[in-house]
């Protein structure tokens, strides 16, 4: 499969403009916005970016939200050849709009799509379409505490064909959500149930990517940790080391200054974790990425070694582990103050709050 380099100098896209002439009007938005909840509303439109073999990327457009035409032989039914991401634009006070490191978004996305054998969209074409979709649908941008608009980028083999290769005819989108505070009265530490029957991901898989088959494969224990009285499931690889959660990456604070967080190729590589561990790094914590078994995790806090656990991710940012439930066990987790004070810094800053130190903000509209 032919694909363009990424990180080469591309051709600006011309984007057509097809507005929705069945916009929402004010009161609707604003009523979604009194209670955005979350992923269950979706703006008046949408980003739309044809790729195929010949053509490379071409027919860029902002259209009407709505459905999307597929031949039954789309590959992508069949095979699941799909990646995505996630990723927030903020209100700030001057009432401008903001997203955060979309440069590493949109190479997380190039390194899914290695894997998935699809095209690399090219960063520059990755953040135009986030700005083109915010530009058009800015109204939808709430100003309450801890809201966003929450932007779903994603790519798909759209070609008609039965045969196992990778699709010739690839499809790239983005919608957007309002979303609400994802914890509603405050952080609350979470329940985690321990998955020892199931894997998220094995070595020389996808689990590296983000890749819509990876969460299919957790709904499963999902449901069981649920079934348990828990919140979230964590995930072990074969040699019993600690992965990640169903959608979030896993942080332990030790006492002696050190943060450890899981590391692997089976591991999606977490943005909001790496913008934490920098913060952390900013005030002097050493921070180490490498295998920690469950073991290591459940020793740990019993010896009073881990002072902290956390989980982290786009959509709750940070998240206090309260307890660990396994077969036969439910060990309470320690509760710090460094995991909410991360918290704190970071959304401050991507409200523009605090000072930007590294870069991070991109403005959108």
């Amino acid at each position: 499969m032919t694909t363009i380099d990424a990180q080469a100098t591309v051709t600006p896209l011309e984007f057509a403009v097809t507005k929705n002439l069945n916009a929402a009007t004010p009161a609707r938005i604003a009523e979604v916005l009194a209670n955005p909840g979350f992923g269950t509303v979706f703006t008046d439109h949408m980003v739309d970016i044809c790729w195929s073999v010949n053509g490379g990327w071409h027919r860029p457009r902002v259209q009407p939200y709505g459905p999307i035409a597929l031949d039954p032989a789309a590959s992508v039914l069949h095979y699941g050849q799909e990646i995505f991401e996630g990723i927030k634009a903020y209100r700030h006070a001057d009432d401008s709009v903001h997203t955060f490191r979309p440069d590493r978004n949109a190479a997380r996305l190039q390194a899914s799509a290695r894997r998935l054998a699809l095209p690399e969209l090219p960063t520059e074409y990755f953040i135009e379409s986030l700005r083109q979709l915010v530009s058009i649908d800015e109204r939808w941008v709430p100003s309450g505490d801890d809201q966003s608009l929450y932007l779903r980028p994603f790519m798909f083999a759209k070609e008609a064909f039965l045969g196992v290769r990778a699709a010739q005819k690839v499809a790239y989108y983005v919608i957007a959500s309002p979303a609400g505070a994802y914890f509603t009265g405050g952080v609350k530490p979470v329940r985690i149930w321990l998955s020892e029957e199931y894997a998220r991901a094995g070595e020389g898989g996808t689990g590296k990517a983000k890749t819509g088959g990876n969460y299919a494969s957790s709904l499963l224990p999902q449901a069981e940790a649920y079934a348990k009285g828990c919140d979230q499931v964590v995930f072990l690889n074969e040699h019993r080391d600690v992965e990640e959660l169903g959608g979030m990456n896993v942080v332990f604070v030790f006492k002696d200054g050190r943060i450890v967080t899981p590391e692997s190729d089976s591991i999606l590589e977490g943005i909001t974790r790496d913008s934490l561990l920098q913060l952390a790094e900013d005030r002097g914590y050493t921070v180490e990425k490498r295998v920690i078994s469950i073991d290591e995790w459940r020793q740990g806090v019993a010896s009073g070694d881990i002072v902290e656990v956390f989980a982290c991710g786009t959509a709750a940012v940070v998240t206090p582990i309260g307890a660990l439930v396994g077969e036969g066990f439910d060990e309470a987790q320690p509760l710090g103050e460094l995991a909410l004070s991360l918290r704190e810094e970071l959304t401050d800053i991507q409200y523009g709050r605090r000072e930007d130190r590294h870069g991070w903000l991109v403005q959108l509209a």
